[in-house]
């Protein structure tokens, strides 16, 4: 293997055709690098330079050697660049999960930030319920996930607070109960409910069987989906209603009617889920992003 300094001095000799002149330009003396260059010779077998009084020339194998250096040491400069951009968070990839109200709240903001002071970073998105996203992170198919607590956590994640949301109450336009400004939670009993599985997000379905414990009744549940848009979207074609984040309020707004849950307990959070043992610094930018926002 030749030392890349040789081949940094070698360059230098062949540009500036003098080695007196490289020797200057290397910051060095003139006969470490006379000797540097035999060296280099003797490693390779070949001839490499045409020494005369004052300049020197390149035989044909130094002219191959010159092309094949500066090749050499461009890559190898390219190496080290990647390699700090890399290690600063600047480059690499963040695999993100989320659930389907975190595209309402903060995380957009977030995503366009992160995605203009980095744009070397490759950032891949994904929706995924809860649990979804629990045995995603397990197997190392995600970097972070964007869930609602409480959730069961497995020994190596951890969580941490990332934005709020609240409750909203969700009916098709042509329901009775949508000319209601002040909707009350006792105002649903009886009511038919399109809802998801509690196994796909206990804690947002804890919450909303909170809401209606306390309101005197258990909701009726005559259809389940899987993910806050495909509930919408059931309620938008008069399935029934649903209890859904506040922050979706926008989708499908000409079909579906929403009205806030007014309760104190209506406020629930969202929270970013990770691995303990996560070493991915273009990850670590993104939180540290999301901290500071």
């Amino acid at each position: 293997m030749i030392d890349l300094r040789l081949l940094r001095q070698f360059v230098a000799v062949a540009e500036e055709q003098h080695f007196h002149r490289a020797a200057a330009r290397l910051h060095m003396s003139q006969p470490p690098l006379t000797a540097a260059i035999r060296r280099l010779e003797e490693q390779i077998g070949a001839l490499l330079v045409i020494r005369g009084h004052r300049t020197v020339g390149l035989t044909a194998a130094g002219e191959v050697l010159l092309v094949q250096a500066r090749h050499t040491l461009q890559q190898a400069a390219h190496a080290v660049e990647a390699t700090r951009e890399a290690a600063a968070g600047r480059s690499g990839q963040v695999r993100v999960a989320y659930v389907g109200s975190a595209l309402y709240g903060r995380l957009p903001q977030l995503i366009r930030a992160f995605r203009r002071s980095h744009p070397q970073v490759r950032l891949e998105l994904r929706e995924a319920t809860s649990r979804q996203q629990q045995h995603m992170l397990a197997k190392g198919e995600i970097d972070l996930g964007v869930l609602i607590p409480p959730i069961p956590i497995s020994p190596g994640m951890q969580l941490q607070d990332f934005d709020v949301d609240a409750l909203a109450i969700a009916l098709p336009h042509a329901h009775p109960l949508a000319s209601v400004v002040s909707l009350r939670m006792e105002d649903l009993a009886g009511e038919e409910f399109v809802s998801w599985p509690a196994v796909e997000g206990e804690g947002f379905h804890s919450h909303v069987m909170r809401q209606c414990v306390a309101a005197g009744f258990m909701p009726k549940v005559v259809q389940e989906a899987h993910g806050m848009h495909a509930v919408l979207s059931l309620v938008a074609v008069e399935t029934g209603i649903a209890i859904v984040p506040s922050s979706m309020a926008g989708f499908r707004d000409t079909e579906v009617c929403y009205r806030p849950v007014q309760s104190e307990d209506a406020h629930f959070s969202l929270s970013f889920c990770l691995r303990t043992d996560m070493d991915n610094p273009a990850l670590h930018a993104f939180m540290g992003m999301a901290r500071s926002g």
